[in-house]
């Protein structure tokens, strides 16, 4: 009978542990996805812009030299990220994958222009710095027109300032609710040890010696449950850099970094205060209110 209640509690407490390993991982999991999307939330905001076309096209009379010079004055640019350069036999063929038909054989010739695919860097995407290198390369008498999506721009920026404000407001509410979380799941562990620490402080044990074991316990599940999460976040860092290496999601190592340790110190922080204020309640209840 004894042997069986003592397998009964065992099985309990593994339960117990278990449970709690579980939701700090999960908590932790989830707020450590959160801040790696914050730290690179600029850094994908700026793949998107970066994403934004212009492009350049040049008058039938342009010269090979005039599209050389061009071309020169693109690379040492401070706006364009990068360039490609589309010649009219290019942009025809690409036009027949498109409707599936020579236009070309009715027409009798080839209505398209020369002309250039500019990428702009992410600072240089938005309506005014859009229009200010328009009207730079306006200057140029060989183009004939510049076309880009100027209410894709709009719609970008305007965008992009709204979810960044919700996203710190959902980082705010995140973090709380993971707190919450945390606690309420160490709070019932020890609340199973209810009877034991009142037992311990009746034959004298002093609140700091009662605390002690179940603050060393909680750390080391914090620990666990942290470095799960850890190894968690690493995994899908290495996937979305597998899957997406244009986002460049590695490079800011030191952010990672800060983010991973955040993680870790968070969970024993927290395992720690809850822990002890969750004891602290039980020492100081009545042996009646217990029940």
């Amino acid at each position: 009978m004894s042997a069986s209640f003592e397998k009964f509690q065992k099985r309990r407490v593994i339960t117990s542990y278990f449970s709690v390993v579980l939701s700090i991982f999960l908590v932790l999991f989830l707020l450590g996805i959160l801040g790696l999307f914050v730290i690179n939330s600029k850094r994908l905001s700026d793949n998107f812009k970066e994403e934004i076309a212009m492009t350049v096209f040049f008058k039938t009379e342009a010269t090979d030299s005039v599209i050389k010079a061009f071309n020169s004055e693109l690379k040492t640019a401070k706006f364009a990220k990068s360039f490609e350069y589309v010649s009219k036999e290019k942009a025809a063929e690409k036009h027949m994958k498109v409707i599936g038909e020579d236009f070309m054989q009715f027409l009798g010739v080839n209505p398209l222009q020369n002309s250039f695919d500019i990428h702009l860097k992410a600072d240089y995407v938005t309506n005014e710095g859009i229009a200010k290198i328009e009207n730079r390369l306006r200057k140029n008498d060989m183009i004939a027109d510049i076309v880009y999506d100027k209410q894709l721009v709009t719609l970008v920026n305007d965008n992009i300032k709204n979810i960044s404000m919700w996203i710190l407001i959902v980082s705010c509410v995140f973090a709380l609710v993971s707190v919450l979380l945390i606690n309420s799941s160490l709070r019932l562990s020890i609340y199973a040890n209810r009877f034991i620490i009142k037992t311990m402080q009746m034959v004298g044990a002093t609140k700091s010696f009662i605390r002690k074991p179940f603050i060393q316990r909680s750390v080391y599940l914090g620990l666990i449950g942290s470095a799960l999460a850890i190894v968690a976040l690493i995994g899908v860092l290495i996937y979305i850099q597998t899957t997406f290496p244009s986002l460049g999601i590695l490079e800011d190592k030191l952010a990672i970094a800060i983010v991973l340790v955040g993680v870790l110190v968070l969970g024993v922080v927290i395992a720690w205060i809850s822990t002890f204020f969750a004891t602290q309640r039980f020492l100081n209840l009545r042996t009646d209110d217990l029940y």
